[in-house]
């Protein structure tokens, strides 16, 4: 499945070519029905941990992508909103109708009275204004991207740039100041009729001296591999690297069985880690979720995990990584799962101890 990916994919050469002279960014038009913009923010302090900002412009229907509850009116007339940290939060969550509650321009995208992303490359502004969770918060984008997926004649294009935010945070009155790098992110589609994507993992990893790490792994109704990739970016040297070779992900525990709205039941990861290795690059990651998860990304949940990561023999922990799980497969591949990490993974537990 990956080999054939590689075929109608083009986003591997382009990890390896230089900083395009244009990227794509704008709302809705033309044939591009589906649009998704994010902002996520990891290694924060507690109790935030997290600050994440989730649009998606339109409803697909890809699984992992479609949130049936959500549509009030129509499919392409639905735009939804994930902003979220770790606290508890009851707002985190927001669905509006395009034409009725939305204002999308090209440089200006407002979410009824709540929310509004504005600006052009590098230099763009989030503000929130809600009695639970607001902010303002200045974001500058730089010419380190990763390219998560861009499909031959443009059906699908997707990708990410290092960021640094700086801003003011009021959470439940409390006030906090934001510095940090994060991920800035876009994406565009067709309103494909369907695609068997049926499981979604991303995580986000700060690291000291300003490095960063996104990990991905998508999977089909049969549980096949899609695409399994660690992105390691560095904002000091300007370099950034993909690996799609011999990474793995595995889930070592779960929580119990969830349903989303959706009636989807799904089994949340407790404890899981990757590893890659290839000539000298060796990359493992060990980690402990939170247990802080909030359903409205897409079909799934987004949270926050404690992790251990071991570069090459160098070893880091934090308190703060970032996760989106959504998993939209039979429960039997889950159930699978779950029967055999007991037997099967725990020769391959990572020898880094997590802070409890």
């Amino acid at each position: 499945m990956q080999l054939f990916m590689n075929f109608i994919d083009e986003s591997k050469q382009l990890n390896q070519a230089p900083f395009p002279l244009k990227l794509d960014y704008h709302p809705q038009r033309g044939r591009f029905k589906i649009i998704h913009q994010g902002l996520m923010i990891p290694n924060l302090p507690a109790p935030l941990y997290y600050l994440n900002f989730l649009s998606i412009i339109g409803q697909s229907n890809i699984p992992i992508l479609r949130n049936q509850d959500a549509i009030h009116t129509t499919a392409l007339d639905t735009a939804t909103i994930i902003v979220s940290c770790s606290a508890h939060m009851a707002g985190h969550f927001s669905s509006y109708s395009i034409e009725n509650d939305c204002n999308f321009k090209s440089d200006f995208y407002q979410f009824s009275n709540k929310e509004i992303l504005q600006g052009t490359f590098p230099f763009f502004r989030l503000t929130r204004q809600d009695d639970e969770l607001s902010f303002d918060l200045k974001i500058q984008t730089t010419p380190i991207i990763s390219h998560f997926t861009k499909l031959k004649l443009g059906i699908f294009n997707h990708w990410s740039l290092l960021c640094h935010c700086r801003g003011e945070l009021s959470y439940k009155g409390q006030s906090y100041n934001i510095d940090e790098m994060g991920s800035f992110e876009y994406a565009r589609a067709i309103n494909i009729p369907y695609l068997p994507l049926c499981f979604f993992t991303y995580q986000i990893i700060n690291l000291q001296n300003q490095r960063q790490l996104l990990l991905g792994q998508i999977r089909n109704n049969f549980n096949q591999i899609v695409q399994s990739r660690i992105y390691f970016r560095d904002a000091q040297t300007s370099i950034a690297e993909m690996f799609d070779e011999d990474v793995h992900f595995k889930i070592l525990r779960v929580y119990p069985k969830v349903k989303t709205p959706n009636h989807q039941e799904m089994y949340l990861p407790r404890e899981f880690y990757w590893t890659f290795q290839n000539g000298n690059r060796k990359i493992e990651i060990h980690a402990e979720s939170r247990g802080d998860y909030k359903f409205g990304l897409a079909a799934g949940y987004v949270g926050s995990f404690k992790y251990c990561v071991n570069i090459d023999g160098i070893e880091e922990t934090g308190e703060s990584g970032y996760c989106e799980y959504i998993d939209c497969r039979p429960l039997k591949w889950q159930e699978k799962e779950n029967d055999e990490k007991k037997a099967d993974e725990a020769m391959n537990i990572m020898p880094c101890t997590l802070k409890k």
